[in-house]
This record gives structure tokens, C-alpha cells and sequence, in this order.
């Protein structure tokens, strides 16, 4: 018995800070977009999951968030679950829904990831809110470590550091980037490289939070950060949500086929023990691999990847670690224009986290409604053409020296 699972609707939010939306009305215009992408209604779904991060920090609204925002929808008497799981939450919650659908546990799902994460009038909490991405029984070994792998790098080691009101994150990222300049020659110019590649990209994405195209000088010349990271190679702070309707093969019939896409392949991983310049063990690279498995395909098969860089750096990074290029030469990939739209392995036409945005617990879904677009060959003016397999690499949270979840899906796209 085929026992795949098809995407069959998909919509997201438009991206940015929006003081007078909610995280239910956020939600409610995901929701309702992909039942529409999907042709179908809420009498059809048979079970849910919700992904967020930030209410109950936020707004105080802690355990029953995705009923709180599916039961004004119309959504009654089925399985609802909520999922946090980092920067991974909408990814996880994909795979849930995933397992559910294959395990005949239901035929049609809802998955929404939604969030808001911009308070003007709470800019304190809103960074300290970050902090709950880490053990916060050991945020100042963490932040001891961090500064130790990176000594000796930058020259904010003589001239001061970056700009004060940053995430936690990004020091996280700085210090990372340090290393990987220090052992494999990545430049700071090379970083610039992928962050200028995406702000081109998000002009070509109505959806992004920002679309202003940027040159590798405007990018290096930008704000500081953290060395080596200048702002616009960091992703924003960001309000927004997506969703998706998933069926089970056997249910298949009663979508349009021609627009379903194929889930693959998806694994999700959870950080381990390891020397931190021991990187075939880094946790990007074991879900890839697990993921690679389960879809019986290579990264010579991809044809289009959304990766999370939550800093341009990152980008780097989980190329390497997705086997797009040999360890080390990430940086030497975004400067050469093999990752830019019309290169050999596109990354990031969405404009990628720091130019579309990162509201944290719907991005994962997010990486995925670009992707169907692209294997649906509707991206528009930034369609990869020929798009057949398409990847999403969503990282979260940090545990030890690396993220503390990390999920890789693999799409293929309708049969035709």
C-alpha cells in the first residue's frame, strides 16, 4: 500500500511588524488561505497542529494557544497539538502531522505556525526572550564559551564590540563565524556575499519584510552587529504566520493531484556531544543525511534549498553541512554566485531569513511555502526552472555547541 503524504494547500502572511495584528489574526489569514489553496473546508480537516514560541512569554497565553486560535475558526471536537520547538516549531509540527497522517491515525491535517514577536513596548522583553532558546542554567557558561571560540578574531577584540541591543543569537553566530574564518579562511566579505545574494532575492518576493536590494558594499558598510556580522546579515524581528493542508495518499482524490507535492523526506534531530570543529557530527549534517535516506536521493538531486540563516553565516555554514560543497568552501559557493537564483543550486529565493523575515515559531512552514511554489512552478520572477526536488533545512534553539533541534525536508514536486 502507498503510504505517501502530498502538501495540497499552502498560504502565508505577508512579513514585518504589526503592533494592531494578533497571533490569532495572523493565523485565521494563513489558515483560511491554504484551506482556499486547497480547495477544500474546515469540515474536511480531521486534525491539528499549532506551532508558535512567543505568546506565553509575550501575552501570557501558555498551553492551549493553537485552540485558542483555531477554535474561533470554526475548528471543533478534533485533535488539536501544540507544538514549541524552537526555530523548528513549524517544521516539527510538519513532521507530526506527517507521522499522524502515515501512522492512519487521519487522511487530511492542518499544520500552522504563527507568531508575533514585535512589542514596541516591551523592546527589553523581546530580547530577553531569546534567551529561553538556551538552558537558562547556564546562560553565563554559554555566553563565557562564546566569547572564548572566537578570541583572536575581529578587530572589535581592540575597538569595542558591535551594537548593544542584538539577540543573544547573533553572538552565538559571531562567534561560530570566527572559528570557521579562522580554520577554513571564510572572509567577512564572503558572509556579505550571501546576505547581498538574499536582499536581491527579496525583491522579487511580495511577501518579504524587506525588499531593498543590497551590494556586498552596503552590506559590509551596514550597522555592526557582532563582528564579523553587520545587521543586514542578521535576520529581523518579525510577525507572521503560514499553513498547510496535508493528506494522506488515499485521500489524494479529492485534491487537484497536478498541485500536490510530495513529502520525500524529513528528519528532525536533536543536538549531541561533540567537539565543536567536529563538524561531519554537526547537527545539520545528521538530519541531512537521515533525510537524504529516507527520500533515497543525494544533494546532487536538489534542485532548490531554503536553509535558516538566521545570520547570513549560517547560510555558509548548512551548505556545507547539506553537501551542496566541499567542508570549507560554503563562503567560496555564495561569492562565486552558485546559491544566487540562476546558479547551480539556488538558495534562499525567498530572500531567506534576513531579508523575508523570521517570526521563529512559523518559519519553518514559511521555508516550505516557498518551496511548493517553486515545484509547483509558481514563484513567478523567481522561479528555479525545472524545479523537481527542493530541500529546507530549519535549525532551532542552541544546546552545547550547536542548535538544539534541527529538521531537513525533502519536497518533490506534481506529477504531471
Amino acid at each position: 500500500m502507498v503510504n505517501d503524504v502530498y502538501i495540497v494547500g499552502i498560504a502565508m502572511t505577508g512579513l514585518g511588524k504589526f503592533p494592531a495584528r494578533s497571533v490569532k489574526d495572523l493565523a485565521r489569514e494563513a489558515v483560511h488561505g491554504a484551506l482556499d489553496d486547497a480547495r477544500c473546508g474546515i469540515s474536511d480537516i480531521q486534525a491539528a497542529w499549532f506551532a508558535n514560541t512567543r505568546q506565553g512569554m509575550m501575552e501570557g497565553q501558555n498551553v492551549i494557544r493553537g485552540q485558542c486560535a483555531l477554535r474561533p475558526l470554526g475548528f471543533a471536537g478534533i485533535p488539536i497539538a501544540n507544538v514549541e520547538n524552537a526555530c523548528a516549531s513549524a517544521s516539527t509540527a510538519l513532521r507530526e502531522a506527517y507521522a499522524h497522517l502515515r501512522a492512519g491515525m487521519c487522511d487530511v491535517a492542518l499544520v500552522v505556525g504563527a507568531d508575533k514577536m514585535f512589542f514596541p513596548d516591551q523592546k527589553q522583553q523581546m530580547l530577553r526572550a531569546f534567551l529561553g532558546g538556551a538552558d537558562v542554567h547556564m546562560i553565563d557558561a554559554t555566553c563565557a564559551w562564546l566569547a572564548e571560540i572566537g578570541r583572536g578574531m575581529g578587530p572589535e577584540e581592540k575597538a569595542g564590540g558591535g551594537v548593544s541591543a542584538h539577540s543573544f543569537f547573533m553572538d552565538y553566530y559571531a562567534g561560530m563565524a570566527r572559528m570557521h574564518m579562522r580554520r577554513f579562511g571564510t572572509t567577512q566579505r564572503q558572509i556579505a556575499a550571501a546576505a547581498a545574494k538574499n536582499h536581491f532575492h527579496s525583491t522579487l518576493n511580495p511577501l518579504s519584510q524587506y525588499r531593498d536590494d543590497m551590494s556586498v558594499e552596503q552590506v559590509l558598510a551596514d550597522q555592526p552587529v557582532k563582528w564579523p556580522l553587520t545587521r543586514s546579515m542578521c535576520a529581523p524581528v518579525s510577525d507572521g504566520a503560514a499553513a498547510a493542508v496535508v493528506c494522506h495518499e488515499r485521500a489524494l482524490d479529492r485534491f487537484d493531484r497536478t498541485r500536490a507535492v510530495r513529502v520525500a523526506g524529513l528528519a528532525l534531530a536533536s543536538s549531541s556531544d561533540r567537539d565543536v570543529e567536529d563538524y561531519d557530527r554537526h547537527i545539520g549534517r545528521v538530519a541531512a543525511l537521515q533525510a537524504y535516506e529516507a527520500a533515497s536521493v543525494g544533494p546532487g538531486d536538489i534542485d532548490v534549498a531554503e536553509v535558516h540563516d538566521a545570520c547570513s553565516f549560517a547560510e555558509i555554514l548548512q551548505a556545507e553541512n547539506l553537501g551542496f560543497c566541499e567542508r570549507g568552501a560554503g563562503g567560496w559557493l555564495a561569492e562565486q554566485g552558485v546559491t544566487r537564483l540562476g546558479g547551480r543550486i539556488p538558495v534562499n529565493p525567498s530572500g531567506g531569513l534576513v531579508s523575508k523575515g523570521h517570526p521563529v515559531g512559523a518559519t519553518g512552514l514559511i521555508q516550505i511555502h516557498e518551496l511548493v511554489a517553486q515545484l509547483r512552478a509558481e514563484a513567478g520572477a523567481r522561479q528555479v526552472e525545472g524545479a523537481r526536488l527542493a530541500l529546507a533545512e530549519n535549525g532551532g534553539g542552541l544546546w552545547g555547541v550547536e542548535e538544539a533541534a534541527t529538521t531537513v525536508t525533502i519536497l518533490e514536486a506534481p506529477r504531471r
